[in-house]
């Protein structure tokens, strides 16, 4: 498919400005009666529904027929992996990554949008709604945080390494798992921080104030974007078992190179002792 990627980007983009801008005006006006759990601790408002439809509706006029795959509109996508997206231009849009944190008025959340082209990460933005921060990346084309470069860091030691993380809170069946992985990377790591918002956490490791980040399932909207600006900050973004293609529920690894390989050991083996 022949398709401008800087037009890709421009695109979602604005229709990323777009959902902010709604957000921010949104913020603080629901009250808990209007909240909706679609799974334990999962909540999901008119505001997350509305803030897709507008990106829905502003991509696929600026690139008709394209396909949008979104957490609201296709939550039967949440087990599809790069093999399962459309072929052709198709948009992974996380309206609203962080909805507790939107609803509680805790400034940590996101409108994501990740471009795909035949089942390739071409572009990506991620919106931090209550500071007005745009992180984009195009592929071959770097990664930045509004006019400046993105790098990951040159942390290398893990005794120095601040790690970001997710808990599991929609599958508490896998609890045991990530208790022991925590423990493991707590007792290795300089520390450990919960946000609360992955997309902006995959940001945090392109930005380097992350040196590495895991979370134990995460959907095809969570990584879209985020995947795309680490790996061109020059991260390295995979799967547990060190997979490349993430667009899908499941596990993820990501960090400059030398915290990834290591993070990504100490997970397989949480007796396995530091790199040296």
């Amino acid at each position: 498919m022949n398709l401008d990627a800087r037009q890709l980007l421009a695109a979602a983009q604005l229709a990323a400005d777009r959902a902010a801008a709604f957000l921010r005006r949104e913020e603080g006006r629901l009250k808990p009666d209007a909240w909706s759990e679609k799974g334990r601790a999962d909540f999901v408002t008119e505001v997350d529904r509305e803030a897709e439809r507008l990106i829905a509706e502003a991509l696929t006029r600026a690139f008709p027929g394209s396909a949008v795959v979104g957490e609201e509109l296709t939550p039967a996508a949440a087990g599809t992996g790069a093999q399962g997206l459309p072929a052709g231009l198709a948009w992974v849009v996380d309206p609203l990554d962080g909805t507790t944190n939107f609803l509680h008025r805790f400034p940590w959340y996101a409108v994501s949008i990740g471009a795909l082209v035949d089942r390739r990460h071409v572009a990506g933005v991620v919106h931090h709604v209550s500071t007005g921060i745009r992180y984009h990346a195009l592929e071959g084309g770097g990664a930045w945080q509004d006019e400046a470069r993105l790098h990951v860091s040159a942390v290398t030691e893990p005794r120095q390494a601040l790690i970001g993380t997710g808990f599991p809170y929609r599958f508490m069946s896998e609890w045991p798992r990530y208790r022991e992985q925590f423990a493991a990377v707590l007792g290795s790591a300089g520390g450990v921080r919960r946000p609360g918002s992955a997309a902006l956490d995959f940001c945090d490791v392109a930005a380097g104030r992350f040196d590495g980040f895991w979370e134990l399932s995460l959907a095809p909207w969570d990584v879209a974007a985020g995947t795309l600006i680490v790996r061109e900050a020059g991260g390295v973004v995979t799967g547990l078992a060190g997979e490349t293609d993430v667009v899908r529920q499941g596990p993820i690894v990501a960090g400059n190179p030398r915290i990834h390989e290591w993070l990504l050991k100490l997970l397989h083996d949480t007796d396995a002792p530091p790199l040296t």
